[in-house]
């Protein structure tokens, strides 16, 4: 028997001329074992029948559990042998498509009979998408392996507007062999277009810029997650625009006014963007507080009603509505005072929520996300 503390190989069993996210299912697997460290040579090995995409949190999942048999249909899909023979034996199986000799060797776990695993992040237990892939399912495999790259809370554009164009537009960065940095890029570019358009009253045109650059924003990590090539670097990237150019942008809204006829009063124009700048600020001091009071819980999946107001708190998107509206009725300078004004009401609502759970807290009543509920 192999050193249990020794990490599992990880070795695709059979061939499947179907790819999925443009990539052969040799290739995805060898990615998605790179990135969990599955690097090992021989046994033990993690084994994953190439007629079958799985989500990577599976590949985790089995890895991490020495003698477990993942089957779809009666088949080992995924499964992890301790020793040489244990490989064999299910190697046989998966080209054989039917279940392992020797069966009194491994624990079964059959995705038919709702096979979960845990979410760490959202502390619940879940089923990601395990699948056959074949050309007539490849597009379906492609569809869940997107829906089930993301599962935590956002807002109501994020949700409700744009999941099918970016879904349409991540297929179509796959397709070209778009890295997600190079997506970010093309979104980089936008988003200082957008602000230059802003800051010279040019609205319609903004916001023009600003929507696509706000759908790849989303197309960058789908893309990395769907495709396994997530990076810090990319994170890094990421993460720091979805940071930096808010600001730019209210500011330049602002200060644009003065290109339309409708500036700000000088007194009232300081009190709308420190109200924005600050709330800002304030809003993001809180979230972090509440991830570093309560075990890595963020404060939006705290319960229901947290959940429901991230789809329309002051951050980026849901601003953006308030100053399309704006725009539509031809006062944009009504419309950022709208978004200073909303951006001091979410502040409330989340330093009310922020004391409330420290209340909880202090009772020494836990205070744990409702999805692990759900």
């Amino acid at each position: 028997m192999a050193d249990p503390n020794t990490a599992p190989a990880l070795e695709t069993v059979g061939a499947n001329p179907t790819r999925l996210w443009g990539l052969s299912i040799t290739e995805r697997n060898h990615r998605i074992g790179s990135k969990a460290g599955l690097d090992g040579t021989g046994a033990p090995v993690v084994l994953a029948n190439a007629g079958v995409a799985a989500d990577p949190a599976w590949l985790r999942h089995v890895a991490d559990c020495p003698g477990l048999v993942l089957t779809l249909g009666g088949v080992p899909a995924i499964a992890h042998a301790r020793d040489e023979h244990e490989a064999a034996l299910l190697r046989d199986a998966m080209r054989d498509g039917r279940g392992p000799h020797e069966t009194e060797r491994f624990s079964f776990e059959a995705y038919e009979d709702g096979a979960t695993i845990e979410n760490r992040a959202l502390r619940k237990r879940e089923q990601p998408f395990l699948m056959e892939l074949r050309p007539d399912t490849r597009r379906a495999a492609e569809r869940a392996s997107y829906f089930g790259a993301y599962k935590g809370v956002t807002d109501l554009l994020t949700k409700y507007l744009w999941p099918e164009w970016a879904l349409w537009l991540t297929r179509m960065a796959a397709r070209l062999g778009m890295s997600p940095n190079i997506v970010t890029m093309i979104g980089t570019v936008l988003c200082i277009a957008a602000t230059v358009a802003f800051a010279y009253g040019h609205y319609w045109l903004g916001l023009a810029l600003a929507l696509p650059f706000m759908v790849l924003d989303t197309v960058d990590g789908k893309l990395a997650r769907c495709t396994i090539t997530s990076s810090q670097l990319g994170n890094v990237l990421d993460h720091g625009l979805d940071l930096v150019h808010p600001p730019f942008w209210w500011w330049f809204w602002a200060t644009g006014l003065a290109h339309v006829g409708l500036a700000l009063p000088n007194t009232l124009f300081w009190w709308v963007e420190g109200a924005i700048f600050v709330g800002y600020l304030v809003q993001r001091a809180i979230e972090g507080a509440f991830i570093a009071w309560f075990g890595g819980i963020h404060i939006h999946v705290w319960e229901r009603f947290d959940s429901r107001f991230r789809l329309i708190t002051a951050r980026r998107n849901p601003n953006m509505v308030i100053l399309f509206l704006s725009v539509v009725f031809g006062r944009p300078d009504a419309g950022i005072v709208a978004v200073a004004v909303w951006t001091v009401a979410s502040c409330l609502v989340h330093l009310i929520r922020l004391g409330q759970a420290l209340a909880r807290k202090w009772k020494g009543e836990p205070v744990r996300s409702w999805l692990s509920e759900a």
